[in-house]
């Protein structure tokens, strides 16, 4: 999909544009004037359309002037799984992590896309994190204490309408 941004000027005699790259908003913004021919230097940048990803992505980079070309850069160049890592490191995890065209060597983060912390501790039993259950056991199990154990490590968010449980590093 395509992004759309807007050039929101922050000189209340010039007028905004869309634009849908780096190289559109840097043409578009050199040829910026308000009414009176000065030339707009300073401008709000506004998501307006693309995927529900690059929109979270935008705000965990805090889209301005000074990063719209990495930004566009990442948006083509990572798949959602980047994205999403960069997004919940940043926004959720605090880490000041600029953006780049590569994918980001981000902290050790486990992310998982479960509904809720419960789901997580049952999937956590049936892969044998606990050691080896008997089938004859599995009906006396405590997901809840165990869900409220791994709450402790384990925070919920959504992204991009997914519901995903994470833990940082």
């Amino acid at each position: 999909m395509t992004l759309t941004l807007f050039a929101q000027p922050y000189d209340i005699d010039a007028s905004g544009f869309y634009f849908t790259s780096a190289d559109d908003y840097t043409a578009k913004a050199n040829r910026a004037v308000n009414r009176y021919g000065q030339r707009v230097e300073e401008f709000e940048i506004q998501f307006i359309d693309g995927d529900d990803i690059d929109v979270a992505l935008a705000k965990a980079c805090g889209l301005y002037q000074s990063n719209i070309e990495a930004f566009f850069d990442c948006a083509d160049a990572w798949d959602d799984d980047d994205k999403t890592r960069f997004i919940i490191a940043v926004d959720e995890c605090g880490y000041d992590i600029a953006l780049n065209e590569s994918a980001p060597d981000l902290p050790e983060l486990d992310i998982y896309e479960e509904d809720a912390v419960k789901d997580l501790a049952i999937q956590f039993v049936d892969e044998g994190l606990f050691g080896e259950v008997p089938e004859s056991f599995t009906h006396y199990i405590d997901y809840d204490a165990i869900a409220r154990d791994l709450a402790v490590d384990y925070s919920e968010t959504h992204i991009a309408g997914k519901k995903l449980i994470y833990r940082c590093a």
